[in-house]
């Protein structure tokens, strides 16, 4: 019996990766992942074996790391950022249920609001929300409740999956729901392609938020009410005294 790790690989680029992900990934004899995931790695990665799925076949892709490594294998399944946050982990572990085999290990990587976050500055210096605007896995209905109650708790929040071809208007949707109660005001930032050719980022205003074309490669940051931009930084202070 074999082994299945699931690897968050950071944003993309070797520099943002661990040296745990990079070890599991030279040690291991079969790289499972999403086709784009994978085509991140395979360069630095060429002895291995690899196997992919496209998009929304997540399962699949789950059971088939699972199966390799009943095989005997030892195979490592890459997930963006990391492992366990809108990764594989979770989906992993469901799929195997309570049998106990193979042995699932998981290895952590920088998600996306981690290492956009450093891009942008500093916005996430005190408590924040993630939210996924994806509504492919959870109803629109709970995405709305949830940026309502991030906004009434003056969390600063960060947003996944702002848009898509499918989904062009949902970044525009999410800043209507955060503005019936935050200001048109309030400092927001944007990090694209973080860690990968093209970086960039801007800060803007929640209202210049609202009319802002994002796509997938984007991760959105929306400050609290302590959030300030110090030159050009985003910055939200955690409330240190005598500063």
């Amino acid at each position: 019996m074999g082994k299945l790790t699931v690897v968050g690989i950071g944003p993309g680029d070797y520099e943002n990766m661990t040296v745990r992900a990079d070890r599991a990934l030279r040690e291991c004899q079969v790289i499972v992942g999403y086709q784009v995931y994978v085509e991140l790695v395979r360069e630095r990665y060429p002895d291995k074996e690899f196997l992919t799925t496209p998009m929304t076949r997540e399962a699949d892709r789950c059971l088939m790391a699972l199966e390799e490594a009943r095989k005997g294998k030892d195979v490592a399944m890459v997930c963006s950022g990391d492992s366990g946050i809108y990764g594989m982990a979770g989906l992993v572990y469901q799929l195997r249920g309570e049998s106990g085999e193979p042995d699932v290990s998981v290895i952590p990587g920088l998600t996306a609001a981690c290492s956009g976050a450093a891009l942008l500055g500093a916005p996430l210096t005190h408590d924040f929300a993630v939210v996924s605007l994806s509504d492919r896995l959870t109803p629109w209905e709970k995405i709305e409740k949830r940026l309502t109650a991030a906004a009434e708790a003056d969390l600063s929040v960060v947003l996944y999956n702002p848009a898509s071809h499918g989904r062009p208007d949902y970044l525009r949707r999410a800043c209507e729901i955060l503005l019936r109660t935050l200001p048109e005001d309030r400092p927001c930032g944007v990090a694209r392609s973080i860690g990968r050719e093209g970086e960039s980022r801007m800060v803007l205003t929640l209202d210049g938020l609202k009319d802002f074309e994002a796509d997938m490669f984007c991760t959105v940051f929306v400050g609290n009410s302590q959030t300030r931009i110090i030159a050009g930084e985003l910055v939200t202070p955690r409330g240190y005294r005598n500063v």
